[in-house]
């Protein structure tokens, strides 16, 4: 079974928008307020091929995105830091023509949307911070990051992707071996070999600290905000989460047993469930 089959009966249109210069791979589907997704550190907007059907059925207007020097998305040569990736998402909102949105983010996902909703809070309809990254910075995470991430990329052995992709899991039958060969050929397309040094930048200690979401940033949030996180999240133990919590006045904090760095993907229902439920209440 493909996971596009998870879109069944969805009508969905896959295209290139052009955002401040860089042309960006989408998915959109459904009407109604705008709910965007963003993914992780070198990931792609399939990681949120379990959710966007049910988010569009429920009355949203979904879009799933490549970020900044992801997947097919363009890459221009320099650092892609949190305010590049930022602005990047700001330009994508304009040239969409979404005003105020519905933000939910995994991982670098998460970190972006956080920086964002902080520098532009009319924009920012609600936040979801699931497994969000940016509050610390980890030296053994950071290393088992970059080290994971460019041996898949610079060695062809398919196996080097999975083991990659089970780095995200609690349960390793969750990476499919379609998620594996998309990743694998994203990976392997020359621009993005040629751009791994700019995508991998904020594994660098001196970067990362600059660019960190610190709780002066994270007070500054206004938008309602709702972090998930998995009791066995690789890159981040459940107190992180917790500090983010508090961090965020107002904000609510979902734990999923049995779950490591997708919550989305893991445990798409029970998400989806929430995700729903939290929309309802933050309206725009």
């Amino acid at each position: 079974m493909s996971f596009w089959t998870d879109l069944t009966g969805t009508e969905y249109r896959i295209e290139f928008t052009d955002a401040g210069g860089v042309p960006t791979r989408t998915l959109r589907t459904g009407g109604g307020e705008h709910v965007v997704f963003l993914h992780g550190t070198s990931g792609h907007l399939e990681a949120f091929l379990r959710n966007i059907g049910p988010h569009a059925a429920a009355g949203y207007s979904c879009h799933a995105i490549d970020m900044l020097g992801h997947g097919y998305t363009g890459k221009p040569d320099y650092p892609y830091e949190i305010p590049k990736y930022a602005a990047h998402l700001s330009d994508y909102l304009d040239a969409v023509g979404a005003d105020r949105v519905h933000l939910a983010g995994e991982s670098l996902g998460g970190w972006v949307a956080a920086h964002l909703a902080s520098e532009q809070p009319a924009r920012v309809a609600s936040l979801q911070l699931i497994a969000a990254g940016g509050t610390k910075a980890n030296p053994a995470v950071m290393e088992r990051i970059k080290t994971s991430t460019l041996q898949a990329v610079q060695s062809d052995d398919i196996a080097l992707t999975r083991k990659r992709l089970e780095l995200l899991m609690y349960d390793p039958a969750n990476v499919t071996d379609e998620l594996v060969q998309v990743r694998h050929r994203i990976y392997h397309e020359p621009a993005f070999v040629a751009n791994v040094h700019n995508l991998l930048c904020l594994q660098d200690m001196e970067t990362r600290q600059r660019n960190l979401l610190t709780p002066e940033r994270m007070a500054a949030i206004k938008a309602p905000t709702l972090v998930v996180w998995g009791h066995e999240n690789p890159f981040g133990d459940v107190p992180e989460a917790q500090r983010m919590h508090e961090a965020i006045a107002g904000s609510r904090l979902e734990l999923f047993p049995e779950c490591g760095h997708w919550p989305q993907h893991e445990h798409a229902q029970r998400y989806n469930d929430l995700s729903l439920s939290f929309l309802a209440s933050a309206g725009s």
